[in-house]
């Protein structure tokens, strides 16, 4: 689970702006540390090289959109079980609930608050630590 506490978390964006934002409000309010990953072929490369405890990853990306980085995440034995939680501005209820039957941790939204940001992801792992019991 996500704490406080020291962290890895693999931050997957294409967006240049939005991955300083992250990296600055979880680096400032947070322990953890952040890596980088610019589209999903570097996000599955820099995941297999460092095993974060959570990524953050775009829904929308040139490439390899998010869910098919997803989907090949859960193919390799050392990352399937790795929390991931989606970014994304399409938050449509439907389209949610189907990035969480993927496996998904949650959804994050976006434009998303930097000052809010790690008690988003905290409370998401609250939420799914609840409803598995």
């Amino acid at each position: 689970m996500i704490t406080t506490e020291e962290r890895t978390v693999l931050l997957v964006d294409d967006d240049d702006h939005i991955r300083l934002i992250v990296k600055t409000s979880l680096s400032k309010l947070t322990k953890w540390k952040i890596e980088e990953a610019r589209d999903g072929f570097q996000g599955l490369e820099v995941a297999a090289r460092i095993v974060p405890d959570l990524i953050l990853m775009d829904v929308m990306m040139p490439g390899m959109d998010g869910v098919t980085t997803f989907t090949s995440l859960r193919k390799n034995e050392k990352l399937k079980d790795v929390p991931v939680i989606f970014m994304t501005a399409k938050v449509q209820q439907e389209e949610i609930s189907d990035y969480i039957k993927l496996g998904a941790c949650g959804v994050i939204t976006k434009p998303l608050d930097p000052m809010t940001l790690p008690q988003n992801i905290m409370a998401i792992f609250a939420e799914k630590a609840s409803a598995d019991g």
